[in-house]
């Protein structure tokens, strides 16, 4: 992956403002996805999630808690659609080494350090990463990456 790939993460505007429901992108490789995120965070933000704002206002009057619920539940929506509606993976780095390198594989010290959650029910995977959503949103935590590898393993590589 590139320094730009590396270094995207979800980040939102500042919470309570106009645009506390929008992710920030930067141009490149990684605003597709963002986007793709985005438009499952409105929806939930919209008409998902139960609160006494209206229209509009549903979606600037957010705290940071609450894009930290709507970052987990696009992710886990996402991550459940790839799945064919019956399983999600949430990918998470961690400290340990779980693949050695070998053959044509070069290590980057971040591939090898990914951990596989495996959930047969959407809520659960929600749950999961919204205790986890520091790993996707936060500086330096290659949080595009992760989500992408969660994408492929919840799709499965033979689909």
């Amino acid at each position: 992956f590139s320094c730009e790939w590396a270094n995207a993460y979800f980040r939102f505007r500042e919470p309570h403002s106009d645009l506390a429901y929008a992710l920030e992108a930067e141009k490149g490789g990684t605003r597709a996805i963002l986007m793709a995120v985005q438009a499952h965070i409105i929806r939930y933000l919209l008409f998902v999630r139960d609160t006494e704002y209206t229209h509009l206002e549903r979606l600037c009057r957010i705290s940071r808690r609450e894009q930290g619920e709507a970052l987990a539940a696009a992710l886990a929506d996402t991550l459940w659609a790839a799945g064919g509606g019956g399983r999600a993976v949430a990918c998470l780095a961690t400290a340990a080494v779980h693949v050695t390198p070998s053959g044509d594989y070069r290590a980057d010290n971040f591939t090898e350090r990914i951990q596989l959650f495996e959930f047969s029910e959407k809520a659960a995977a929600q749950e999961f990463i919204f205790d986890h959503i520091n790993c996707f949103k936060g500086e330096g935590s290659h949080g595009v990456i992760l989500f992408l590898y969660s994408l492929l393993f919840s799709r499965t590589l033979e689909r």
